[in-house]
């Protein structure tokens, strides 16, 4: 009978460490929503019509500014929001991956390959999944087949799709809807696509409850870079954006969770107004690096990767980066438009990878100056001209107070009417996973405990 007991013990023991192994809250949701491209310095203006959003800052905590990641662009800072660490570490540097092709072809972006492929460290989904809570996103990005998403709606969802089929069987949305989003943001109004993703974040929700909920928005950017930030449209698509923020709202408190939800409102980057296009495909064709069949690069030894803001140029065959590495820098230093250029050997005092540690990683970054963006373009001579139907872009160095962008926190384990003077968008994740009694493995940010309810 000892022996017996000893043994019932030991079970139950071993079961209790089991259990212990593993952490996180079961009753808490988190929602995280990125609304693209909204600017600090608007959400600072107070004639910005954003209800919504400004009900839930008065009830919880926000920032008049947040530093995001260098590059500043979507995909990179959407990845930082999740993780926790610069882009050095966590490998994305474009909206998809870069492709080095054979020989002097220039390399490509692919945009739909596997998480796994894009994202070099864990991210709060992978870690939240391991400690059995349940995880969902609707148009996040960098997140394709992960694996570790138990609830999915994709920006270009596929009918066969779980979400999709519950929607479907719920008349919540119409196959003809998913043919219309496949075609995607550049076919079809974006206004629709928001509302299509605002759907699927509220089913997801409603049905299914997921401990964390990962949301996009992405009329905001689509219209700031046609017409440009601070305009009439600007704001009006910021005001949808807010309305579509209250559609979800509504649908936690009708569901009965509110007490137990906690929202997390941020933005991938700021941005800027720009008038003046720089070429630099245009510089390296007319040095005799490339070879371009009309806008297109078909040969190169050295060809350009623009980001808006930014650019990476690359030297095609590694045997002669020693030679001309000194050439290119001397030449874009002196090209109009552009307004630093920086080894890529010197990436990490810019927060991203060297090209030794990443090869998406440019040989040189080059950065515009103000009221300038660069085109990958390489038709003509011109290396500068005006921009037409083009209003605004991000990509600049994430020093800009224009390139910073917004942060609210607000529900459940948040203080009411805390205000932050600055804050790095590294800290979201730490945050979060504090919130959600998660550990992430590394963190380049911090935990806001002052925002956080003791």
């Amino acid at each position: 009978m000892k022996f017996c007991a000893l043994l019932v013990l030991g079970i139950v023991i071993v079961l209790g460490l089991t259990s212990c192994s593993k952490s996180g809250s079961k009753d808490h949701h988190v929602i995280l929503i990125s609304i693209d491209g909204f600017p600090a310095w608007m959400w600072n203006d107070p004639s910005l019509q954003v209800p919504n959003l400004r009900k839930l800052a008065a009830e919880g905590a926000s920032t008049k500014a947040m530093t995001v990641s260098n590059p500043s662009i979507t995909w990179i800072n959407h990845t930082t929001l999740v993780t926790g660490v610069e882009p050095r570490k966590h490998g994305v540097l474009f909206n998809g991956l870069l492709v080095r092709q054979e020989g002097n072809k220039p390399a490509k972006i692919e945009p739909w390959v596997d998480k796994s492929r894009l994202v070099h460290v864990p991210t709060l989904y992978d870690i939240a999944h391991q400690n059995g809570l349940t995880t969902a996103e609707s148009d996040w990005v960098a997140v394709t087949r992960p694996g570790t998403i138990t609830w999915s709606f994709a920006e270009l969802p596929e009918a066969e799709s779980p979400v999709v089929k519950e929607m479907i069987a719920a008349s919540t949305i119409t196959p003809e809807h998913i043919e219309w989003m496949q075609l995607g943001p550049k076919r079809k109004s974006v206004t629709f696509l928001d509302n299509m993703w605002t759907k699927a974040a509220i089913h997801i929700f409603k049905t299914h409850q997921p401990n964390l909920l990962l949301y996009h928005t992405l009329n905001t950017d689509a219209t700031h870079h046609t017409y440009g930030p601070g305009t009439m449209a600007s704001h009006t698509a910021l005001a949808y954006a807010d309305k579509l923020v209250g559609d979800l709202i509504q649908a936690v408190e009708d569901s009965g969770l509110r007490d137990r939800t906690t929202f997390l409102i941020a933005t991938d980057h700021g941005f800027k107004k720009v008038s003046k296009y720089v070429y630099p495909n245009v510089v390296l064709k007319k040095a005799g690096l490339a070879t371009a069949l009309g806008p297109t690069i078909t040969t190169c030894d050295a060809f350009c990767m623009t980001q808006g803001g930014m650019a990476f140029v690359y030297v095609n065959d590694p045997a002669r980066k020693a030679e001309l590495l000194p050439k290119l820098k001397e030449m874009f230093a002196q090209t109009e438009g552009v307004d630093r250029v920086i080894e890529g050997k010197d990436g990490h005092t810019l927060g991203m990878p060297t090209p030794e540690e990443n090869q998406g990683m440019g040989d040189l970054v080059l950065y515009a100056m103000e009221g300038h963006a660069f085109n990958n373009a390489a038709a003509g001579d011109a290396v500068t001209a005006p921009t037409t139907n083009y209003g605004g872009t991000h990509g600049f160095f994430n020093g800009d107070p224009e390139l910073d962008g917004i942060f609210i926190a607000s529900g459940r384990g948040i203080k009411k009417g805390v205000v932050l003077d600055r804050m790095a968008n590294l800290d979201v994740a730490p945050t979060i996973a504090k919130l959600m009694d998660l550990k992430l493995p590394q963190q380049d940010g911090r935990v806001l405990e002052e925002i956080l309810a003791k």
